[in-house]
């Protein structure tokens, strides 16, 4: 009996009590851009099989990180060579003669300046779990442990992960909080403060005297503070936001961190208009603002909840050798993008225009989009591993991207569900209700989602999700605009002449076709990407002469444009027609009701 007893207790022991992954990252040459790797694994087995992820939770995109791995060796514990054999693209297998643990080394090439990727210079390093760590393949639920070696002039380290024993060492649960675990080494400026009693770091790799570090990691708190008014209170012990101001661009989330990527000239400029803003008459500065930098970090931010921890059901347990296909990434994706801009003007960090504008950018891109009549948005969701990571030049012409119809959707939405309540409710409610039912293990399913709105909504909104959803049916932006007491501005200067036609900004001293849009005059007139323009009829026109020398011409005429086409001169027939621009930037109805200003008051202060 008591050994049956003792089987029982074994078997139900928990998974995490297996023996644990353990690894030693070192940068012996840290500016050749490679970190070396040894890893204990538990073996016990004749074989054993080792495991890379190959792609990246928040990116979906299969990035075949093994093909940065070398020198992969095996060794027994008493340092004797195994033979292994490589079985997959992103699999080792190691003949281990039975040994209890074996012992792994490999170097990877980390130089991808990407929040999907690693980076190591002779100033610091930034790695991912996924490219970094190989795992026992379906090896279970089991502790990982790292301990960083770090080059002498390095005195810093940081990551989301529980702290271990040692200096530089850090301990996950599992291999999912291993790979949703970013680590820094290097000697940034970190910036510690402290809201709702929990501790948050601020890490700004590259602070210089451009970018005020204080006053950063403030603004930041702000942003913290007006979410955990939103969701009442902060569901994690610390968090950490990397800060790499290296000139690249991008942000992935974690579950209790997030890596950004910008300029170290953002947060000195104070520029309130983003580069291609929708209105026409709208000064263009250069990108990234301090604004930007902060609706970067309040995005980010928000997919704690949003993602991280309520996430469509498709999206975990975790594959990481084949592609999770979801069709809720507008929500995911595109609603987080919709309240990144709400939340700062909730925080004080922002204006009422300053949102309006960014929600005008979003409907003024999706109206500019020709796919929106094509691909509706949760097919957009399905396709992201073969559509928004790899956009071709004709991509605009057939899809769309699911951050921007979802970010507007979330605007119609939270519209909707203010309207049919009378203001009493609004998809904050909406949020909070679906992280309380479906934030844990499980997910939630589309249908889960919708009826949740429906029940916040007090009414059935499943024909609306159908049409913005399932259908490429235009939206319809009546009902929001009146809520709030809004209208499109008016559309002002006179008709312009519209080609279609877009030019690369990477071919200095030429003219070169870098895309077309659909339905327009050079589009139907036979144009390709790559043609270079040389003249119109019989003058040559240059760089800074395109596309206003086509105002020499009258509308409605037809000009024979010289190209080269793969070093063959042609001419093609371009017929000039004249458009009225579209408006499609918010603005307060001069007529405005004292109510509709009180709603977008409301909006605002919830």
């Amino acid at each position: 009996m008591k050994r049956i007893l003792l089987f029982l207790v074994l078997l139900c022991a928990p998974l995490s009590a297996q023996e644990p992954m353990r690894y030693t990252v070192r940068f012996p040459q840290p500016h050749t851009h490679y970190l070396e790797v040894k890893a204990q694994a538990p073996a016990g087995a004749p074989e054993i099989e080792l495991s890379m992820a190959v792609w990246t939770p928040g990116s979906y995109l299969v990035r075949e990180y093994s093909r940065f791995v070398e020198d992969f060796r095996a060794r027994d514990a008493q340092g004797r060579a195994l033979r292994w054999e490589k079985t997959r693209k992103n699999r080792w297998k190691v003949y281990t003669g039975g040994a209890a643990s074996i012992e792994v080394s490999y170097r990877v090439y980390a130089r991808e300046m990407s929040v999907q990727g690693n980076w190591v210079d002779a100033s610091f390093a930034m790695l991912n779990g996924a490219p970094t760590f190989v795992t026992l393949a379906g090896g279970g639920k089991r502790r990982h442990e790292v301990r960083l070696e770090l080059p002498p002039a390095w005195k810093k380290s940081i990551s989301g992960m529980k702290e271990g024993p040692a200096p530089h060492s850090w301990v996950a649960e599992d291999f999912d909080e291993l790979v949703d675990c970013p680590i820094y080494a290097g000697n940034a400026a970190i910036h510690e403060f402290t809201v709702a009693g929990k501790k948050h770091y601020l890490v700004n790799e590259g602070e210089g005297p451009w970018w005020d570090g204080p006053a950063s990691a403030r603004d930041v708190a702000k942003i913290v503070e007006a979410y955990a008014r939103m969701f009442g209170g902060l569901p994690y012990e610390k968090y950490v936001f990397f800060n790499l101001l290296t000139g690249a661009g991008g942000g992935l989330e974690h579950r209790n961190s997030t890596w950004m990527n910008t300029s170290r000239w953002a947060y000195g400029n104070t520029q309130e208009t983003p580069a291609g803003a929708p209105d026409p008459s709208a000064p263009r500065v250069r990108r990234p603002t301090r604004l930007g930098w902060l609706g970067l970090v309040s995005h980010e931010y928000f997919h704690l909840w949003n993602v991280k921890r309520l996430r469509p059901v498709e999206l975990g347990p975790f594959d990481y050798e084949n592609e999770n296909y979801t069709r809720s990434l507008w929500l995911a994706e595109g609603v987080t993008s919709y309240y990144g801009p709400l939340a700062l003007a909730r925080a004080k960090l922002s204006t009422q225009q300053q949102l309006l504008q960014a929600m005008s950018q979003a409907i003024g891109q999706l109206q500019a989009t020709p796919g929106r009549l094509v691909t509706p948005v949760e097919q957009a969701s399905f396709d992201a591993w073969i559509g928004l990571y790899r956009p071709t030049e004709n991509s605009s012409n057939v899809t769309i991207s699911y951050y921007t119809k979802g970010q507007v959707i979330g605007l119609l939405l939270d519209a909707k569900i203010r309207k049919l309540t009378n203001g009493r409710r609004s998809l904050d409610d909406a949020m909070r209700l679906a992280y309380q039912r479906y934030g844990g293990a499980r997910g939630y399913t589309p249908q889960e989602f919708r009826a949740v709105c429906n029940e916040v909504a007090g009414a059935d909104l499943d024909d609306w999700f159908r049409r913005v959803l399932e259908t490429t049916e235009e939206l319809d932006y009546t009902e929001m605009l009146d809520w709030y007491g809004l209208r499109f501005r008016p559309a002002q200067g006179r008709p312009q002449i519209v080609t279609g036609i877009s030019v690369s900004a990477n071919t200095p001293g030429r003219i070169v076709i870098s895309g077309l849009r659909r339905g327009t005059p050079a589009y139907d007139a036979g144009f390709n990407v790559e043609d270079e323009i040389l003249a119109v009829n019989g003058f040559r026109v240059r760089p800074e002469q395109w596309p206003s020398h086509l105002d020499n011409y009258k509308p409605g005429t037809t000009v024979e444009v010289l190209i080269a086409r793969r070093d063959q001169l042609m001419t093609l027939k371009l017929p000039l027609e004249a458009r009225t621009p579209e408006s499609w930037t918010l603005e307060v109805r001069p007529d405005a009701a004292e109510e509709q200003k009180s709603r977008l008051a409301a909006w605002l202060n919830p």
